[in-house]
């Protein structure tokens, strides 16, 4: 398996999938979501995260996005990280190799978590997936808030000694700025993506963080503050980011909740038809849908309807 994958930086959202009333997945509106994301400057996607309702979709509908996915990135010359979120590491070993062979530019790592599973377990898990798909690129997620597994700096710089493919990290920890200062330090020194849609990331930024990964409902926020601060306009990043914290702080409260808000927003703005998100979901009552549209009033500059 070879490995020509550019080095991965910038901003990288995640993918929604787009549902009907009847949550039947929306192939068209993917499509539409696809070419948007594609079209605002990102400098890569990823799929399928918590944004994407991975735990929702069936095997065949996870494989058949990958490939509308990866048919466009192809298409665009943009990288697209696919995930692999699957807790049997046969299992996860399977859908790493053959998300290499579709034609995936990295492999996104979310460590197994359910029913608590011992870290030397988990450790084997990550090593066992990285080198099946050696020498591509692994960036292994760390989330410890929703999954509860605990994976410290020293330990995934070991890891990635050990498998010099692992090569990234998205970190979620709350905060995540010591956790990127602290890979920045170990050998090898390790690039991290903030996650966590971007709530921390003039921080992240000021200790160098390679990237972030938000949603992508309302991407080109983030390709805006990326550019002014990689730009040096940082104090309009940093003003930028003061006005979306708001309502990003509010939704970052469940993950459920974020991905009604962006479906929602991607609904208002033409991304997708339908803000279904499927069962079980969160429902937003009615000053959180106030407040969406308070939140495309206020960027309307930068959010316009797509169609």
């Amino acid at each position: 398996m070879t490995d020509n994958s550019p080095r991965l930086t910038g901003v990288s959202p995640v993918l929604e999938v787009p549902f009907d009333p009847a949550g039947r997945v929306d192939v068209d509106s993917f499509h539409r979501v696809v070419a948007h994301v594609l079209g605002t400057g990102v400098d890569s996607v990823m799929f399928p995260g918590y944004a994407s309702e991975f735990h929702k979709l069936t095997d065949d509908e996870r494989v058949d996005l990958r490939d509308v996915l990866l048919a466009t990135t192809s298409a665009h010359g943009v990288p697209a990280i696919i995930s692999v979120p699957d807790h049997a590491t046969v299992v996860a070993v399977r859908r790493a190799v053959d998300a290499a062979h579709a034609g995936a530019a990295a492999i996104n790592l979310l460590p197994p978590h359910l029913l608590g599973p011992a870290p030397d377990a988990v450790r084997a898990h990550i090593g066992a997936v990285a080198d099946a798909v050696a020498p591509l690129p692994v960036v292994l997620q760390v989330a410890p808030a929703q999954t509860g597994t605990s994976l410290d700096p020293a330990v995934v710089a070991a890891l990635a000694r050990r498998h010099p493919n692992l090569r990234y990290v998205k970190v979620e920890a709350v905060p995540p700025g010591p956790f990127i200062t602290a890979l920045g330090a170990t050998d090898p020194a390790l690039p991290a993506f903030v996650g966590y849609a971007g709530l921390h990331l003039p921080d992240a930024l000021r200790r160098g963080a390679a990237g972030v990964q938000p949603g992508c409902s309302f991407t080109e926020l983030y390709v805006a503050i990326w550019r002014h601060w990689h730009g040096g306009a940082v104090d309009e990043a940093l003003a930028l980011h003061t006005r979306m914290l708001p309502y990003v702080s509010y939704w970052m409260q469940g993950v459920e909740l974020i991905v009604a808000a962006e479906k929602l927003i991607s609904a208002r703005r033409g991304l997708i038809d339908h803000p279904t998100c499927r069962d079980p979901a969160r429902r937003l009552d009615a000053e959180e849908v106030t407040t969406v549209d308070r939140f495309l009033a206020e960027f309307a500059d930068l959010l316009p309807p797509v169609r």
